[in-house]
């Protein structure tokens, strides 16, 4: 992986600045209800906050009250469960797809076809549902094969790998939806877009930020369409200390 740290942009006043949450701002866990808070995070977000005049944004397959209970003390927007719901001023919740979902079946059903396997774990969303395999990665054929047939029986529902998991998601939604619709609306419109990111589903947002002739910067290894990249959240973290030392 290239050390491409000296290369990341500049952050100034006209930018809008999209954060990941999980591999990005905090380090992946075991579980996602075990995620940890790294210290001085929330302070960090508030900062960055007030000197960008709000533009700054949470964009995460994690639904938005989840990630309000992680951060409660967060000012700005969030996009959750991947776009399909949005969360502005005064924190109500927005659902933006028209998928005819019952999700508490879906759940049912999703733990159902996994019963057999418990180092699956499954995440229920209120969008949608995620298949974990991390605790057991020779189960992702069994994943795969779950969540195809799910996705079968919901003809309005699609299919969204991610790091050892598998989730079934609305269509028409995804992180690169939520970022237009981020910037369509005050105080992002008109600024140019710096979206960080760590995972498949990070990829769309991050060419879409990119060709709106802002940037993408990917957190960790792989391959990625972004043209920056960060080894790990706390290189991350510093970056964006850095950058506020010279907003101040």
């Amino acid at each position: 992986m290239q050390p491409l740290a000296l290369s990341l942009p500049v952050l100034t006043p006209d930018t809008a600045l999209f954060l990941d949450f999980d591999g990005c701002l905090v380090d992946i866990a075991p579980r996602p209800d075990a995620v940890v808070i790294p210290l001085g995070l929330p302070e960090r977000l508030a900062r960055l906050h007030d000197v960008l005049d709000g533009a700054v944004a949470l964009i995460s397959g994690r639904d938005v009250a989840d990630l309000r209970r992680h951060l409660p003390g967060f000012p700005g927007a969030i996009a959750g469960s991947h776009g399909a719901e949005l969360s502005l001023a005064g924190h109500v919740i927005e659902t933006t797809h028209q998928a005819d979902l019952d999700p508490a079946a879906l759940h049912r059903a999703a733990a159902d076809a996994v019963a057999d396997h418990p180092a699956i774990l499954v995440e229920r969303k209120p969008h949608g549902v995620a298949l974990h395999y991390r605790a057991d990665p020779s189960l992702r054929p069994v994943v795969e094969e779950v969540m195809a047939r799910l996705a079968d029986a919901h003809p309005d529902m699609v299919l969204q790998p991610a790091k050892m998991a598998m989730e079934l998601r609305p269509a028409g939604t995804g992180k690169d939806g939520a970022l237009d619709r981020l910037l369509a609306t005050a105080p992002f419109a008109g600024r140019v877009p710096v979206y960080a990111g760590d995972d498949l589903t990070d990829e769309v947002a991050m060419a879409r930020a990119q060709a709106l002739g802002g940037h993408g910067i990917k957190i960790g290894a792989g391959e990625t369409v972004a043209r920056h990249r960060l080894p790990d959240p706390a290189a991350l973290a510093r970056w964006l200390d850095d950058a506020l030392e010279e907003l101040r």
